[in-house]
């Protein structure tokens, strides 16, 4: 008897527990729709603060070109060698520029470009925002009838929404030359017919759909920054793990939606 009723008891603690968590989980994701719901109203009502969004543009985009560009093209160049050396066995080289520029173009840079924006700018949000958050100050934006998300949140989720692609875009370009360099002066390619072989099986939707992607993860980073930035608490600690968040779901969340956008835009 005492053996059923401590079963019993055990039972109804893991019942409990993965009831606390589905409540916990199923109300983060209520405040995420309603916060994604409101930086939208921010975004398309007025009034505007354009020189704050200049100045999250400067932040988020012309601050992140070094860290994005060195990323693209170390990737482009170790891209070029692995394809080398896998594609040598079965004689077929000269597939390599056609696999930098198409990998590049739709997957890599967006996706690592994505990541290490996520990693700079998304925490950076985060710790800003959570600071203003712990010290009182978006609380007396509010008092001083100051919309925080026209004024905080709008800026700094569209300004990443409109640099990452721009970011990407260079981050293209940038590991594409990172391949043609490896392949030119290591592997012994002849230029004019790597830059052929480059551009011959391009098209425009794989550079459309690269740069659709990186719309789509930089309203991510901005949201989630400004998210767990703006709901932080608990003084340095908190903004600690609101930065910490911020970066982990963001990258988590950059990965989903990869798979989900490539399935609609090529499946």
């Amino acid at each position: 008897m005492n053996n059923l009723c401590a079963i019993s008891h055990k039972s109804i603690g893991i019942v409990q527990r993965v009831g606390t968590v589905t409540l916990d989980f199923l109300a983060s994701f209520g405040r995420l729709v309603l916060f994604t719901w409101k930086a939208i109203q921010g975004i398309l009502r007025p009034p505007y603060y354009f020189s704050e969004l200049g100045r999250q543009l400067y932040s988020i985009g012309y601050l992140s070109l070094p860290v994005v560009g060195l990323t693209a093209i170390f990737t482009g160049m170790v891209l070029a060698l692995q394809s080398y050396t896998g594609f040598s066995r079965f004689s077929a080289e000269s597939a390599i520029a056609t696999v930098v520029i198409l990998s590049v173009t739709r997957e890599l840079g967006p996706v690592l470009g994505g990541l290490m924006v996520a990693g700079r700018v998304g925490a950076s949000i985060a710790a800003e925002l959570g600071t203003m958050r712990v010290t009182e100050q978006i609380d007396a934006l509010t008092t001083l009838n100051t919309n925080p998300f026209q004024y905080l949140v709008a800026p700094r989720v569209l300004a990443a929404t409109i640099t990452l692609p721009l970011l990407v875009l260079c981050a293209d370009a940038i590991g594409v030359f990172g391949g043609y360099l490896v392949s030119i002066h290591k592997l012994g390619f002849n230029s004019a017919l790597y830059l052929e072989q480059t551009f011959k099986y391009l098209e425009s939707e794989d550079v459309i759909s690269g740069l659709t992607k990186a719309a789509v993860f930089g309203f991510v980073i901005g949201l989630f920054g400004c998210f767990q930035g703006y709901h932080s608490k608990g003084g340095a600690q908190g903004v600690g793990r609101a930065t910490t968040s911020a970066v982990v779901s963001s990258s988590i969340a950059i990965l989903i939606l990869n798979y989900v956008l490539t399935a609609l835009l090529f499946g």
